[in-house]
């Protein structure tokens, strides 16, 4: 049975100090978290080692919010795979709406940085969605396979543990407006089934496939109970503990009710 992940995007926020309280006060608070509830947190790349430092021996880990798809070379503000490598970052964002919107990022790109960082042993988590626009024309399915054609083009899976996969309407992040339970479970569906047709069964089984789009403590619940939602990539309410710790640990009972003892 798939465990639950619970990964925070902070984008372009917070700053040393306020990782440094958030990291250690996250520690503290999920010293009791189930093993089957991951905990990952993405701050920006200027604090990516002060996190790590202020997790380390703890249930939570961390992610790089992108990645350079060149090694090394005259990229002057680009970070690469190996660089995160260095660190010992095991998780990494790629493809997230606002990279394609305001940085070009396409299917193209995304699937040129999940090689680089497959190549250095991180496990990328890859973001899919729709638009409004899209979603209105009925054009959902469309646009989800041919991201997920796109950024998969190449990529061989062996090991469901080794790719996470992201649905995140464009129209639900940041606006407050959630995808319904309903409406996320129906593309979540739609993602695990074109992961069974391309790579099989057992891959398509045991993969992990995130919600991502205004997830917060009051709606997240009857999220994770759909079947086929495995997790959350959160926005606004991974920035403060007094919301990331209540889905954390509402995830952690979720676990225990499917495994009681």
């Amino acid at each position: 049975m798939r465990n639950i992940i619970m990964a925070g995007n902070w984008k372009m926020n917070k700053d040393a100090e306020s990782t440094l309280l958030f990291c250690k006060g996250l520690a503290e608070g999920i010293r009791d978290l189930s093993a089957g509830v991951k905990a990952i947190v993405a701050p920006p790349y200027p604090f990516l080692g002060l996190a790590l430092e202020a997790l380390k021996g703890s249930a939570a880990q961390v992610a790089a919010q992108n990645v350079s798809f060149n090694s090394d070379g005259a990229y002057t503000g680009e970070v690469s795979a190996p660089m995160l490598a260095s660190l010992g970052i095991p998780y990494c964002i790629i493809g997230h709406s606002e990279r394609r919107q305001y940085h070009g990022e396409t299917d193209q790109t995304v699937l040129s940085r999940q090689i680089k960082l497959a190549s250095s042993g991180i496990t990328p988590i890859v973001c899919v969605g729709e638009t409004l626009a899209e979603r209105d024309a009925h054009k959902t399915a469309q646009v989800i396979l041919t991201q997920l054609k796109g950024c998969f083009e190449t990529i061989t899976i062996s090991d469901p543990q080794s790719v996470i996969i992201a649905y995140e309407p464009v129209w639900a992040i940041g606006t407050g407006r959630t995808a319904t339970p309903e409406q996320a479970q129906e593309v979540h569906t739609l993602i695990r089934t074109w992961l069974a047709q391309r790579y099989g069964a057992a891959i398509a089984s045991d993969l992990h496939i995130l919600y991502g789009g205004s997830a917060k403590p009051d709606n997240i619940r009857k999220l994770l109970e759909q079947e086929d939602i495995d997790g959350a990539l959160i926005g606004g309410a991974s920035l403060t503990l007094e919301q990331y710790l209540p889905m954390l640990l509402t995830a952690n009972e979720l676990i225990k009710a499917r495994n009681p003892k």
